[in-house]
């Protein structure tokens, strides 16, 4: 059914994570490789919507491998949440002569794909879509991990031992409110790869007293002066926090919030290599024939789903990391 395939559409949507340019580069020369022409959609479904694209080949995606960010840009569009705004969206489609769509992002980007599927449908046509999860939240229901996330990690990583080097010069104690939005998936890993005296996360209801005042007092009994407690940001403010660790224990915390530095930076090895093995599926998914697909991680290899049934898919929280949190830092003098 290969042949059917003559020309397909790449874009980037919602929150940028690293290795998207990784997943374009892969999408671009697989489908190349295939004899199928590849347009570039810029600033996400937006870009359908405004008519803003680019034809690529295989020299515009060279050396963007290694590039945080997107060469595609990408932006959320209110417009296309309606129908009439995805009519537009069709309309460029046609003009065109899009036979698929690989888009990459989060969920919001895959439930866009998926009505506008539905939507063109209707009008007697046929546009197959395949999502590739991207997004340094690691929140995908569907998928164990999503593009982006490790580099996260390891720019947050990198933030907070540069912190704890001053704290440990002051005797201070640091608050860090990494991102993640509704999730915990980031502070979790990164407060137990820096050694975090306590982490927040909303998939564990917070005891104020249980979670930080008594473990910074037994780290003061242990003989540590100096504490990083690592606040996911869906589980609270970082400011609210250090407010509350000032007034119960009389220790003056500094706050840090990284922010969107850690959207940012080279993509990290794994990455760039998840990023390729999706995009490269993600074609084979089209040439296939099969279309409504997201591309997950499931058990550590990768799957294409039923993007309908993959929307409804739920992951459990991990807590034996938390466990392992517990167990090495209450367990020893905890220090970092």
């Amino acid at each position: 059914m290969g042949d059917k395939i003559k020309r397909i559409g790449v874009l980037t949507s919602g929150g940028d994570a690293p290795g998207m340019n990784a997943a374009v580069r892969a999408v671009v020369r697989t489908a190349i490789g295939h004899g199928v022409e590849c347009i570039g959609i810029r600033r996400g479904w937006s870009g359908l919507i405004t008519s803003d694209f680019v034809r690529l080949d295989s020299s515009s995606v060279s050396h963007i491998i290694n590039r945080g960010g997107t060469i595609l840009y990408t932006a959320r569009s209110k417009e296309f949440m309606d129908a009439a705004g995805r009519e537009k969206a069709i309309g460029t489609c046609k003009l065109l002569g899009l036979d698929g769509i690989v888009a990459i992002g989060g969920d919001g980007t895959f439930r866009g794909a998926l009505a506008l599927s539905r939507q063109i449908a209707e009008s007697g046509h046929k546009l197959d879509v395949v999502g590739i999860p991207a997004t340094i939240d690691n929140d995908i229901g569907c998928s164990y991990y999503t593009i982006g996330f490790d580099t996260a990690c390891n720019t947050a990583i990198e933030c907070i031992d540069k912190l704890r080097d001053t704290m440990q010069s002051h005797e201070r104690c640091s608050v860090v409110e990494v991102m993640g939005r509704h999730a915990g998936y980031l502070a979790l890993y990164v407060g137990t790869a820096v050694g975090a005296t306590a982490v927040l996360i909303p998939e564990r209801p917070v005891d104020f007293e249980r979670d930080v005042v008594e473990k910074l007092r037994r780290a003061r009994l242990a003989g540590t002066t100096h504490y990083m407690v690592v606040v996911a940001e869906g589980a609270g403010s970082a400011f609210e926090i250090a407010e509350r660790i000032h007034e119960e224990i009389g220790i003056d915390p500094r706050v840090t919030v990284p922010g969107h530095i850690q959207r940012g930076g080279s993509p990290s090895a794994r990455d760039r290599e998840t990023a390729s093995r999706m995009g490269y599926m993600a074609v084979n998914t089209l040439l296939e024939g099969k279309g409504n697909r997201i591309i997950a991680v499931r058990k550590g290899h990768l799957s294409d789903l039923d993007m309908e049934e993959a929307l409804t898919m739920t992951k459990d929280f991990d807590m034996s990391l938390y466990a392992v949190l517990e167990a090495v830092t209450n367990g020893g003098a905890m220090n970092f």
